[in-house]
């Protein structure tokens, strides 16, 4: 095991020499360690090249994770290794941290980190979270979510290209009943589409919305789509529509997300015309996203505008 050294480095600079360094952004210390181990064995990339990737993708990632409380999915060992899921900030922690207090039903109180700047997207990762995976609200309020989304999840053997139709039907519908619909991927194997909302409704009707919609449209597209969740029943070479997300407590990976997979695909916004067009989930990976997104720009910025929001109760289901 190779000896581990300490280097302090001025911001913006992650050394790619030691396995140590601590480095200094926005006026804080973040300590960075294990900077050589490789987390993506296939491709040679290593801790150090998953945080430059999150520095980088910081301007456009941030105002779509901060004041969110953060699940955190922990993979200590890289892609290959074992993970676990932790949602109470560890300590001893940096004091600039921010948590966010959340009373479960059990009345178990738990203060869930979030990630507001760049030191504390470093500080996340550098725990071994690969993929970011937020509340779908904001910490002023945990129950009054910003979106409905659906999550378009191919069952074994089910190629992409069903999960582009898919997609596409989704897409089709919501547009049909006056939302403005947003597509990703998954960076794994499926499509998320999000809508903006007013959060005049809680996470619950907003689930109860999704599961109306969604069962309707898989009984209208039942040769691509199902809303069935039992595997067992779950016909093959269909995408399920995943409206279960919606519930209270439960996260997704988020945009500009690495995956834990040994690609290292990126969670990446697409436009509908690309997916008409037949892009591929494998097309956006950690090495091209940011020349991607610089050339681009965020195609979910509309999402973050409080302008313009759908009222989702005025949806008759």
């Amino acid at each position: 095991m190779p000896e581990r050294s300490k280097h302090s480095v001025a911001a913006l600079e992650i050394p790619d020499d030691v396995d140590n360094a601590t480095v200094e952004i926005g006026g804080r210390s973040v300590a960075l360690t294990n900077l050589r181990k490789i987390y993506f064995p296939k491709l040679g990339l290593s801790k150090g090249d998953l945080l430059r990737y999150y520095l980088t993708m910081a301007p456009v990632l941030l105002p779509h994770v901060e004041d969110r409380p953060m699940v955190m999915k922990r993979y200590p060992h890289g892609v290959t290794g074992d993970f676990f899921y932790m949602k109470r900030t560890p300590s001893p922690r940096p004091p600039w941290i921010r948590t966010c207090r959340i009373e479960h039903r059990s009345g178990n109180i738990i203060d869930f980190p979030i990630v507001d700047d760049r030191a504390s997207l470093l500080w996340l990762v550098n725990l071994g979270c690969i993929d970011l995976n937020p509340w779908y609200s904001l910490c002023d309020d945990t129950d009054r979510p910003l979106y409905i989304h659906f999550d378009l999840d191919p069952t074994p053997e089910t190629p992409f290209s069903v999960v582009r139709e898919g997609a596409l039907i989704v897409g089709s519908v919501l547009r049909g009943i006056g939302m403005k619909p947003f597509a990703k991927t998954t960076g794994s194997k499926g499509i998320h589409v999000y809508v903006a909302i007013e959060r005049d409704l809680t996470q619950h009707e907003v689930w109860a919305i999704a599961k109306a919609i969604g069962h309707q449209i898989a009984r209208a597209h039942p040769d691509v789509l199902t809303a069935e969740y039992k595997i067992a029943k779950r016909p093959k070479r269909r995408v399920l529509v995943d409206y279960n997300q919606n519930a209270w407590g439960r996260t997704l990976a988020s945009i500009y997300s690495v995956r834990a997979n040994e690609e290292a695909r990126v969670s990446t916004p697409v436009t509908w015309e690309e997916l008409e067009a037949g892009c591929d989930i494998a097309d956006f990976t950690l090495f091209n996203v940011p020349d991607r997104v610089a050339r681009l720009g965020d195609l979910w910025k509309p999402l973050l505008q409080k302008r313009g929001r759908f009222k989702l109760s005025r949806v008759a289901v």
